[in-house]
């Protein structure tokens, strides 16, 4: 069987609280989910703001390769014709070859909400469908609130899709719009459905869910179940309230668990890359315990884990983390056992050495408030320090941060450092807009010229996290700094009660990380 897949991430996925995205954003999103091979993409409202319109006309439908570009509007008002609906009208003229409508199918809010009768609502719904589809556009339906709907009045909610097929929709979208219908109950009315329009050839049926009640994806999959061959979701489940059904998380389960054609291994395993390109466009911090596509979905730190999984990875993986483009990691830190560190070590490409000594290194430093989890740089220096090969860039001698207030309300800071650098001792001073920053340009200018590998490498993430807060201003703080070359990025940890030289301990390893690994990458 053949699911459609239907993307809503530029329409109902920017309805999360926090999300704008530009005109450009939404084609580039646009692009990538094409790439991603998904069938249709939903790219706004045009009626209803002005940036969907200049998207609309803006971007021409042609350009994509796979994906059929979908305009969304509502049926036209009650009352009403949908030939002088503005809302309706301007469909045609777009490129965009498909039309989805949205209208409602709870008599309740027929009543309560448009203020209409039930006999209205369905001459709305055909006279729109109508309109469009003798406009030469492809028709999905929304049946808005079908479920609370079908739990109302069935009788009422499918004659709301048999409006619609008559007039000339070719896919009759079920949705969960309140989220809340558990998937036992929805199962058996998508089923009820899909038997209803069995005598429709030309009509499919297909589920939109929100994840109100935790069950978004699990409805998804119960309603293919159930018959229905068109889905819909936005990327990572962004949306309105608690969210969409992943896309994500449901073609790996349709493909993997269910054997169902989706995509191809090719775009498969574009997953976790299409997953992290849409939270970066959004302004939104990953989700690392994202199913498939996080950053910790195949991450083993158990000694007990890492063991098995190096006899077998299925022992610990329910699929091999590369088909969706992600990869294997083994954390590290008090709870790791020995192969935990040989993992580690592999995936650093280091040598693993006194693995013994490495581990109680290890567990002796997470005592003092160190965390190597998300700090990669640091726990290969640390590997390396404990097998004697430790090479710092510089010798520090002293360095000083002044802070001052000046008029007019400007604070700037200043960093004064003092070190030997290949035998040459080097004075350098920056200002910054904090101490952090400063210290990083003062040691950049010291030891630059030594160490070209420097221009490449910059700071990404800057956290701080105070571990003992019951000892207010004299709390120890741990840093982590991530840093990056463009092509990877490396976390590094420090540690102390004074945040400065936490920062600075982070600050060092971090670019001696990058450069160590910039030399290695150019000799290989």
């Amino acid at each position: 069987m053949r699911v459609k897949l239907f993307d809503t991430t530029l329409r109902d996925g920017t309805q999360r609280e926090g999300v704008s995205l530009t005109t450009e954003d939404k084609i580039r999103i646009a692009r990538e989910l094409d790439a991603l091979g998904v069938d249709y993409i939903e790219a706004g409202f045009p009626a209803s703001n002005p940036k969907d319109m200049e998207f609309f006309e803006g971007f021409d439908a042609s350009e994509l390769d796979h994906a059929r570009l979908v305009a969304f509007t509502r049926a036209r008002r009650p009352g009403g014709r949908a030939d002088e609906d503005p809302a309706v009208t301007l469909l045609p003229r777009l490129s965009a070859p498909v039309a989805c409508i949205v209208a409602k199918s709870w008599k309740m809010h027929v009543e309560k909400v448009l203020r209409t009768t039930p006999e209205e609502n369905l001459e709305s719904i055909r006279d729109t469908v109508r309109y469009l589809a003798n406009a030469g556009k492809e028709v999905i339906f929304d049946a808005e609130h079908y479920f609370d709907g079908f739990r109302d009045d069935p009788e009422h909610a499918l004659a709301v899709l048999r409006a619609a097929a008559d007039a000339g929709a070719t896919t009759l979208v079920l949705c969960d719009t309140n989220g809340g219908t558990l998937p036992t109950e929805l199962k058996a009315a998508v089923e009820r459905t899909v038997e209803e329009f069995s005598g429709y050839p030309d009509v499919e049926v297909g589920i939109h869910t929100h994840n109100d009640a935790g069950c978004g994806v699990a409805n998804a999959i119960v309603a293919i179940e159930a018959g229905a061959t068109h889905v819909q979701g936005t990327i990572n489940g962004v949306g309105e309230r608690c969210g969409n059904c992943d896309l994500v998380t449901t073609i790996a389960n349709l493909q993997l668990k269910m054997g169902l054609e989706v995509l191809d291994d090719e775009r498969l395993a574009k997953l976790t890359g299409t997953s992290n390109y849409v939270s970066e466009l959004m302004n939104l911090t990953p989700d690392t315990h994202r199913p498939y596509v996080g950053r910790s979905a195949f991450a083993h730190k158990g000694g007990l884990h890492v063991d098995g999984i190096t006899q077998d990875p299925s022992t610990y993986e329910h699929v091999a983390p590369e088909v969706v483009g992600n990869v294997r990691r083994t954390p590290v830190g008090e709870l790791s056992g020995k192969n935990s560190i040989r993992q580690k070590a592999e995936e650093l490409g280091i040598e693993a050495g006194d693995v013994t000594g490495i581990l109680s290194a290890i567990k002796q430093r997470e005592y003092e408030g160190y965390h190597y989890e998300a700090a990669d740089a640091s726990l290969a220096l640390l590997i390396g320090r404990t097998a004697g090969e430790d090479r710092p860039l510089f010798e520090l001698e002293t360095f000083r941060i002044i802070s001052e207030k000046r008029a007019g309300g400007e604070t700037t800071t200043e960093a004064t450092i003092k070190l030997l650098v290949k035998g040459q001792r080097v004075i350098s001073t920056a200002e910054g807009n904090g101490p952090v920053n400063a210290l990083d340009k003062a040691l950049r200018e010291a030891i630059g010229p030594h160490y070209p590998e420097l221009r490449e490498i910059h700071l990404s993430n800057y956290k701080v996290r105070i571990l003992d807060e019951h000892r207010a201003t004299a709390a120890t703080t741990r840093v982590l700094i991530d840093s990056t070359d463009g092509k990877r990025v490396w976390g590094a940890v420090g540690v102390g009660e004074n945040i400065i030289e936490a920062s600075w301990q982070a600050l060092v390893d971090g670019l001696e990380y990058g450069v160590s690994a910039a030399v290695t990458s150019h000799k290989g």
